[in-house]
């Protein structure tokens, strides 16, 4: 019997009925308490909880990566979907920052205050594409209730950023920061980001187009 009860855990919750039907149809009687079902692999557990509202939050920053070359397109299309993105990723009263060797400090308050600042900064140039990668998020606090679905939510998350910028025909500007998000779940919102600040560590600009065509081998 203690045989039949590791194996079940081994092989998990889902294959646990075909070790009943082989004790059963061995004409062996198995009481229900004997098969008991292991914390670690009940539905609700908390590696699996924390998995799925880990890639939740880590998809508020991808989101706001795509929002925000949307904005910088500069048409009233992009801009009013960008403003769509943001307004469902940030909080209401979401604060922004800027800092890092060779910026400029910014700060705004609220989605609509980070669409102008956004706008204002990206709209002179040409297409911009921002890669998020690197994401790391740390719970602080991250509760559930008996249906699986999370009731109460706090966590830090930092993601590492790319921007590349088309400045002209000849040249790109290339951006590498780093996001530091403080983020809240809300019954009604889901997870949000209610402060962000963008630290800039290194940046350059590089030939493109056709300076790059025109470089020689």
């Amino acid at each position: 019997m203690a045989s039949v009860v590791w194996m079940s855990v081994l092989i998990g919750w889902r294959n646990a009925w075909l070790i009943w039907v082989l004790v059963f149809a061995a004409g062996t009687t198995v009481a229900e308490d004997d098969l008991e079902v292991p914390e670690e692999i009940k539905m609700c557990n908390q590696g699996m909880m924390h998995a799925v509202a880990r890639q939740e939050i880590e998809y508020l920053r991808r989101e706001y990566a795509k929002a925000t070359d949307m904005i910088g397109l500069g048409t009233s299309d992009a801009i009013a979907e960008g403003r769509s993105v943001y307004r469902r990723i940030f909080t209401e009263d979401v604060e922004f920052s800027v800092s890092g060797s060779g910026t400029q400090p910014l700060a705004a308050t609220g989605p609509d205050g980070w669409v102008d600042v956004v706008l204002g900064a990206l709209g002179p140039i040409g297409p911009t594409q921002h890669l998020i990668g690197t994401q790391l998020v740390e719970f602080d606090v991250l509760k559930w209730n008996d249906q699986c679905a999370v009731i109460d939510g706090a966590a830090r998350m930092q993601s590492y950023v790319q921007a590349w910028h088309d400045q002209s025909d000849r040249e790109v500007w290339l951006f590498l920061g780093t996001y530091f998000d403080e983020v809240v779940y809300g019954s009604d919102t889901g997870w949000q980001i209610k402060a962000m600040e963008l630290r800039r560590v290194t940046g350059e600009n590089r030939p493109s187009g056709e300076a790059v065509a025109t470089v020689p081998l």
